[in-house]
């Protein structure tokens, strides 16, 4: 078995886009990073990349912009009456937050909410393995910053959110639940909890990553507002340029 201990960056060209699958590719730049310091991600955060495990990737479309970095501005925002009900349903929702881990609650909630999705939105469902599940979402968990909130109703796990929890930020990287507690809105409510952590902890930004307006399963960032996104595609030496989202 051949194991790598270097970062490598390279760029996949022409990929089927993950956004617009019937008429659109996409081109992707990749960076496997081992031992990501807090202040490199945070650099990389504020130009776009994302993470999973110890990749790291941003979209450098020459054709097509339509993928749009946004952060949630926390010192402005304002619960909503239909937000604070969510909070207010998920009251009794016990909240753990941890290292991120793995276990077979975790996989089995993972492919059920997939396999949701799949029937619900046409997303491709190929259930995912524990090694997957490990280098996706585990991988990388000695950073200091990777995190996972674990949502239960009281011994069952019904949502698992994997954070990135910087000084500056809170990366939300993904969430999954299960569709059977349909009436607390974990995502929802997932989205609030970070907001109020942030809140508490003096954080200035939650970033959502990439949104696309009137997108169907990206335009329902747009209701976490004020939010800023980011107007242009920095590369290493250059400056992040965000701007508040006006309508």
């Amino acid at each position: 078995m051949i194991t790598f201990n270097h970062d490598i960056e390279f760029i996949e060209k022409q990929r089927e886009c993950s956004y617009f699958k019937d008429y659109e590719t996409s081109d992707i730049k990749y960076r496997l990073i081992h031992n990501c310091t807090k202040e490199q991600y945070l650099d990389m955060l504020q130009k776009g990349w994302r993470r999973f495990g110890k990749m790291h990737f941003v979209p450098i479309c020459e054709s097509c912009t339509k993928c749009t970095s946004m952060r949630i501005v926390v010192d402005d925002f304002k619960f909503s009456k239909s937000q604070k009900r969510v909070l207010n349903k998920n009251k009794d929702t016990k909240v753990f937050i941890q290292p991120p881990s793995v276990s077979y609650e975790h996989i089995e909630l993972y492919n059920k909410y997939h396999e949701y999705m799949s029937d619900k939105k046409g997303w491709s469902y190929n259930p995912i393995e524990i090694g997957e599940y490990i280098r996706s979402y585990v991988d990388g968990k000695n950073s200091g910053f990777a995190r996972e909130i674990l949502y239960f109703d009281e011994n069952k796990l019904i949502g698992v959110a994997l954070v990135d929890i910087l000084d500056a930020g809170i990366s939300a990287i993904y969430c999954y639940y299960d569709h059977d507690y349909e009436e607390r809105s974990i995502g929802q409510f997932s989205i609030l909890f970070q907001i109020k952590i942030a809140q508490e902890l003096n954080i200035p930004y939650i970033y959502l990553g990439y949104w696309i307006k009137d997108h169907f399963s990206m335009g329902y960032k747009e209701k976490y507002h004020p939010f800023e996104i980011l107007k242009n595609r920095p590369d290493d030496e250059e400056k992040a340029i965000w701007e508040l989202y006006e309508k």
